[in-house]
């Protein structure tokens, strides 16, 4: 399909028609599965994605004139011809309904006109607009829409522009996609596709048992419905039939299907000019639904992100989110070499009187399994922590993780982690059992918020207002590139490792900034009614899904054995059966002879 804009010799116009519902309705369900929540729990899903698709337009596609056009709810001239018309329509999902409002702020905050015709609906917004943008002489006009119906409009002058999906480039059909992709000669007899094709999605009925290719096929040999309708009578067999029998029908689907283009819209093209955004409003926004990838990529270092906290002014008057990192908070976090036998006894000892404490390990890499171990980071206190390091000879690392056994299996001190599953598989792989009662922080907000995400940066900044160490700013690489890095194969130059007080802060910071956690996360627990099944199902599941993976699953062969045998007897006393009753031999795995 072409992706370049039809040529406009005559003027540097390029006017962009948004469908602002269908965009919206597109983003939301693009981000069905894994929808984007604010740590309020409010879905933004429909919020985000129209903006992301209105931040590639406007950076990639530099329109001069611009609007987004949107459905009111008075019944429009189809629903007088024909009450049923989208009458089959699920309900709007309370989502989408919420987003609608803040979408419209969003759009006027970039000074954007928000356009609305009380009975009419969208589509004959934008043609009516894109067909006087045609008369003018001076446009090129886009139509910003994933809807097929906007194939009749599509001229030497305007163009449909659907928004690419997941990254893809967009798609920008013109009067030459359209013919190969419906089968015309011109844009304009995609009504006539329609009205024999019907659309499910409108409740326009359309010829029953004329499908897209049929429609396609009819109209492409006899040009329009009325000429179809015309010499109904050289149609052959059904279809003959239903195409005389439905003939009233079929002008009536026509009817729906088309487009108004001269809808009472009162908007000057002048007015529709691109001009300067509303930055401040545009931060307020992108803070208070969390829009930190999208504030940062508008404003840059103009913008501090955050997750849904409170608001201030900065000296130069811009407007950021309170939150804070390892800079502005005062820590305490120990580094323990790995040549440092008498400082792991000394932490060691000082954890054996202890209730609880946090742990997390550092590994090579995120195979329990075979990982080896870089070091362990403990907290017990708000802002400390220790990174105790372990050598990385075999046998002296081995000796080293003995300092910790006792504590680690002390069935009296609780631990806590988040993503325990993981620390403890991994110390169980290298001798040592974890005892006592767990406490794992992503487990537990996978209860509270379903929903949402559950990674540590993510809670921290969510629940603590504070922003941890990045991987890549410790390691020096980013983890999705290198899997879990050791300390002697990244760093920002060949053959070193990352730093290790960086590394130690890093890892520190995780124990430290977890422990603070699950003071909360116990809390919510609680005010969810999610104790009980935390406590007494999810918990104690941990180790024991740590061990079964350990040691496998036996299985009986023999008895498998003695099954598979049983089950090829029947299987060929059934076949048996089969060709008794059919009187003849044939392959029962062959459609064609079995039907």
């Amino acid at each position: 399909m072409p992706d370049a804009a039809p040529d406009s010799p005559d003027s540097d116009h390029r006017l962009f028609l948004l469908d602002g519902m269908a965009l919206i309705y597109r983003a939301h369900f693009a981000l069905i599965r894994s929808p984007i929540f604010t740590s309020k729990g409010v879905n933004t899903s429909a919020i985000y994605g129209f903006t992301t698709t209105l931040l590639d337009l406007l950076e990639n596609q530099k329109p001069t004139h611009i609007a987004v056009a949107f459905d009111t709810p008075e019944p429009t001239p189809r629903h007088e011809i024909y009450p049923e018309y989208k009458a089959q329509r699920e309900a709007m999902p309370e989502d989408i309904g919420r987003a609608i409002p803040v979408v419209k702020r969003l759009i006027q905050a970039f000074d954007i006109p928000v356009l609305e015709c009380p009975g009419y609906e969208a589509d004959d917004i934008i043609g009516t607009l894109a067909k006087r943008a045609e008369a003018e002489g001076d446009y090129t006009v886009y139509m910003v829409t994933p809807d097929k119906d906007f194939a009749q409009l599509v001229s030497e002058k305007s163009v449909i522009y659907k928004p690419g999906r997941q990254g893809s480039a967009p798609e920008i059909l013109d009067v030459g996609a359209i013919r190969e992709q419906w089968q015309v000669e011109k844009p304009e007899q995609v009504i006539d596709v329609l009205g024999l094709w019907g659309d499910a999605s409108d409740n326009i009925p359309g010829i029953p048992g004329v499908g897209e290719k049929t429609a396609k096929k009819l109209i492409s040999e006899w040009g329009s419905v009325d000429n179809l309708l015309a010499h109904a009578d050289e149609l052959k067999g059904k279809l003959k039939e239903n195409v005389a029998t439905h003939a009233k029908q079929a002008r009536l689907s026509r009817k729906l299907a088309e487009i108004i283009i001269d809808a009472p819209v009162p908007v000057d093209f002048h007015a529709l000019k691109l001009g300067p955004r509303d930055d401040e409003t545009l931060k307020s926004l992108f803070v208070e639904f969390e829009f930190n990838s999208i504030g940062k990529r508008l404003f840059g270092d103009a913008f501090a992100a955050g997750r849904g906290h409170a608001v201030e002014t900065s000296e130069s008057g811009e407007l950021v989110a309170k939150l804070k990192s390892i800079a502005d908070i005062e820590k305490r976090y120990r580094r323990i070499a790995a040549d440092d036998d008498k400082g792991r006894r000394e932490l060691a000892s000082q954890m054996g009187t202890l209730d609880a404490f946090c742990f997390d390990v550092e590994t090579t890499g995120l195979d329990e399994k075979t990982a080896g171990l870089l070091g362990i980071a403990f907290s017990w206190e708000k802002d400390a922590g220790f990174y105790a390091e372990l050598p990385q000879d075999p046998a002296k690392g081995t000796e080293a993780l003995e300092s910790f056994r006792g504590v680690l299996e002390n069935a009296a001190i609780a631990k806590i982690g988040h993503n325990l599953k993981f620390d403890v598989s991994v110390l169980h792989w290298h001798g040592v059992k974890v005892a006592g009662d767990l406490f794992d922080t992503m487990l537990a907000h996978t209860l509270i918020e379903p929903d949402q995400r559950h990674r540590m940066d993510y809670l921290s900044e969510t629940y603590l207002g504070y922003t941890p160490i990045s991987y890549e700013e410790a390691f020096g690489a980013p983890m999705e590139k290198s899997g879990q890095l050791t300390m002697f194969d990244a760093g920002p130059e060949e053959n070193t490792g990352p730093d290790p007080e960086k590394v130690a802060r890093y890892a520190a910071e995780d124990a430290d900034v977890t422990w603070q956690l699950a003071d909360i996360l116990r809390g919510k627990l609680k005010d969810e009614g999610q104790e009980r099944v935390f406590h007494d199902i999810e918990a104690p599941l941990l180790p024991v899904l740590v061990r079964m993976e350990a040691e496998g699953v036996r299985i009986d062969t023999n008895a498998l054995s003695e099954i598979g045998h049983q089950l090829a007897a029947n299987m060929t006393e059934l076949e048996a059966r089969v060709y008794e009753s059919a009187g003849t031999r044939f392959n029962l795995n062959s459609p064609k002879q079995v039907g």
